[in-house]
C-alpha cells in the first residue's frame, strides 16, 4: 500500500509592495528570443503586490520614458519592459516614486545587471 499523498497548499498574503525592480543592460540576444519579445538596449523586470498592481506600473512607466511593453500579467504581478538602458532605468524608478509617494508601497530599489 503507498503512503497517503501530501498536499501542499500555498497561501499568498501580498502586502503593497514592489518586490523586484531590476534592470538587465545589454541582454544577451538570446534572452529576447526566449522571452519572445523585441529587441533593445535594456530590459526592466517588476514584480508587484497586489498583482493589478503591474498595470498600473505599466502605465506609469509608458508615459515617463520611451519604453515597450514586453509583458504584463495582471495574475502574477509580473512586468517586463524594454528600450533605451536610461530609459527603463528612469521609468522604474518613476514608478518607485508613484508607488512611494502616492499610494504607500513599500518599494525595491533598483538594481542593476
Amino acid at each position: 500500500m503507498e503512503p497517503p499523498k501530501q498536499r501542499v497548499i500555498q497561501e499568498y498574503v501580498p502586502g503593497k509592495q514592489l518586490t523586484l525592480a531590476h534592470v538587465i543592460a545589454n541582454p544577451d540576444p538570446m534572452l529576447y528570443t526566449k522571452l519572445g519579445i523585441e529587441e533593445a538596449s535594456a530590459i526592466g523586470i517588476l514584480t508587484l503586490t497586489p498583482t493589478e498592481t503591474a498595470i498600473i506600473a505599466a502605465d506609469i512607466a509608458t508615459k515617463a520614458a520611451h519604453v515597450s511593453i514586453g509583458y504584463l500579467d495582471r495574475f502574477t504581478g509580473s512586468l517586463v519592459i524594454v528600450g533605451e538602458v536610461s530609459a527603463v532605468s528612469m521609468a522604474i524608478e518613476a514608478v518607485n516614486i508613484f508607488l512611494a509617494e502616492k499610494l504607500a508601497f513599500t518599494i525595491a530599489p533598483l538594481t542593476r545587471s
